[in-house]
């Protein structure tokens, strides 16, 4: 067995709304907006150790030589589709293999290191790895990456989890927020001078503040586990508010894990 944690929270640290800037004329894009979010992470963090994911729209060879002069490492995904040199350069070559199986859901890794990213940048080497999911329960799934990390049998497994974390952007994050009781929609809009993209970050900085909760705090754990769903919990929390004043938020968590009765919590119209 591979004791591998996986942390079900993810903390936005540093979100870029992808649009126009002030001086531009043609309209922003994700790419854009990823160049200024890395400059800012840097400018923020300038020590600070990442590994940065991505799907395959990053895996260029402007991205990556900015990722390398930046002492940044990655784990991006590429496809057949968007990386045709590279697969083909692949499918002449000998690949090093490795299949296990965890908890019933087989793996088969097949990986080379060092080869070009394309035929526009044939000097850029990159790492390869390919991996073929089979779970039971679920479709066969497949995916590859490139990774400037040196690939071995001893971390395959470790590579492609990190690589597939980026899942956990649209699962735990966009999802949460649209599903969950923030009523975030995909489409959100920027709105007239920049309202909704003001609105967005107030509900990514509420978001983030409940990421550490659920992670770090127990009495919002507590809370959560005894409401079942974070909508749930977030129409109680209401509710308290609406009728009780409340000095701290660990006496809001206290009151509806343990009972209002139980609570430090006196009521905005006593009988």
């Amino acid at each position: 067995m591979l004791e591998i944690p996986i942390p079900k929270e993810v903390f936005p640290l540093c979100p870029e709304p992808v649009i126009r800037q002030d001086g531009n004329q043609k309209n922003d894009c994700e790419a854009n907006a990823c160049h200024r979010l890395m400059a800012d992470l840097i400018s923020e963090h300038p020590h600070l150790k990442v590994i940065v994911t991505g799907d395959a729209i990053h895996s260029t060879g402007p991205r990556i030589t900015q990722l390398k002069a930046d002492d940044m490492q990655f784990i991006i995904g590429v496809k057949p589709g968007s990386h045709g040199s590279l697969f083909e350069w692949i499918s002449g070559l000998s690949l090093d293999t490795y299949e296990m199986i965890e908890e019933g859901v087989s793996y088969t890794f097949r990986w080379v290191n060092q080869v070009p990213l394309n035929d526009t940048h044939p000097d850029l080497l990159v790492n390869f790895l390919d991996c073929v999911v089979n779970n039971p329960k679920t479709d066969q799934k497949h995916f590859s990456w490139v990774t400037d990390i040196i690939i071995s049998k001893e971390n395959v497994y470790k590579l492609s989890r990190g690589g597939r974390a980026k899942w956990k952007i649209e699962n735990e994050t966009f999802n949460t927020l649209k599903n969950q009781g923030y009523d975030f929609e995909h489409n959100y809009g920027h709105g007239n001078e920049n309202l909704s993209t003001v609105f967005t970050m107030l509900m990514m900085l509420a978001f983030f503040i409940d990421q550490v909760q659920q992670r770090a705090c127990g009495m919002f754990q507590a809370a959560l586990t005894k409401m079942k769903t974070r909508t749930a919990l977030w129409e109680k929390i209401r509710a308290l508010f609406t009728e009780y004043y409340v000095d701290a938020w660990a006496d809001v968590f206290y009151a509806i894990a343990t009972g209002q009765g139980r609570a430090r919590l006196p009521p905005m119209h006593p009988p």
